[in-house]
């Protein structure tokens, strides 16, 4: 049976939100982390929570977190928290190339062993954003305030992977189906 006229006139509309919404999910972790609000104090740093929805969406619908996305989300990063122009950027990058490598492999794994998938991805961030702050001052920086962001990050990964598959089954699934 075919779709009435009518229908198509909203799955056009639903198929563009479908295939926005991990980017600007993404992008809203970005600024959500970096309002100038601290819930610890400052006694730790921000999670890096938008490589964490970066993650999920390119190992659960890569056709809706593409390279492009991925390196517009690092970029905003740098932006907003004040790192050096492609701190993050390549960081977030670099762990996306990881991922779509080992697609198969971390995408079947589930409970602990998708935060260690997670984690290895975030620490090829991490070593990637510390060579690019490197090579930007051209000098080692401190290496604990980084492995605490990963810690806090790794942390923060199966929240975010729970709300990424809430919007994935509620959200994105269904308006991807109006086809």
């Amino acid at each position: 049976m075919g779709m009435h006229p009518s229908d198509h006139a909203i799955a056009g509309p639903l198929r563009l939100i479908a295939w926005i919404l991990p980017f600007v999910l993404t992008v809203s972790l970005v600024v959500l982390v970096n309002l100038p609000v601290s819930f610890t104090g400052h006694s730790m740093p921000a999670p890096c929570l938008a490589l964490a929805s970066a993650y999920y969406w390119s190992l659960a619908r890569a056709d809706l977190m593409p390279p492009p996305a991925v390196l517009a989300a690092g970029f905003m990063e740098d932006l907003l928290s004040g790192g050096p122009p492609g701190l993050w950027a390549c960081g977030f990058l670099a762990a996306y190339l990881l991922t779509d490598r080992q697609r198969e492999t971390l995408a079947g794994l589930d409970g602990i062993g998708a935060v260690l998938g997670f984690a290895g991805a975030m620490v090829i961030a991490a070593e990637t954003a510390y060579l690019v702050l490197f090579f930007f001052y051209w000098q080692a920086a401190p290496i604990a305030p980084l492995l605490l962001t990963t810690a806090v990050t790794v942390l923060f990964y199966p929240v975010i992977a729970i709300a990424m598959g809430w919007v994935m089954r509620w959200a994105v699934g269904p308006m991807r189906r109006h086809d």
